[in-house]
């Protein structure tokens, strides 16, 4: 719960419950979590996906790791650990998929 609540949309406690329901409930909900060179997790994305598709959802990183750099190791390991997938993002952090390798799946 942590990392999401540095998210403004889940500053609210009703919605943060609900994003928990919804990853718990909803198999095409998934809560990737991301770790740097330290043991302890450092961010999470939020996905939906299908068959052909990983979209991300929001990415919240703890406040040390606020960096592009972070931002791309996270969104390329989850590239990395969807490699049939097209890799995507909704409008608000569509950003991210520049971040994205420069492959068939992700273009």
């Amino acid at each position: 719960m942590g990392l999401l609540s540095y998210l403004p949309d889940f500053k609210n406690l009703d919605n943060l419950k609900d994003e928990i329901q919804l990853n718990k409930n909803s198999p095409e909900f998934r809560l990737y979590l991301y770790r740097a060179e330290n043991p302890n997790f450092i961010g999470v994305i939020g996905t939906q996906n299908d068959e052909h598709f990983v979209v991300i959802r929001y990415l919240s990183l703890a406040p040390d790791y606020r960096q592009p750099k972070y931002e791309a190791k996270a969104v390329c390991e989850l590239a990395g650990s969807n490699p049939q997938k097209k890799v995507t993002a909704v409008p608000e952090y569509v950003y991210l998929t520049k971040y994205l390798p420069k492959t068939k799946n992700h273009d």
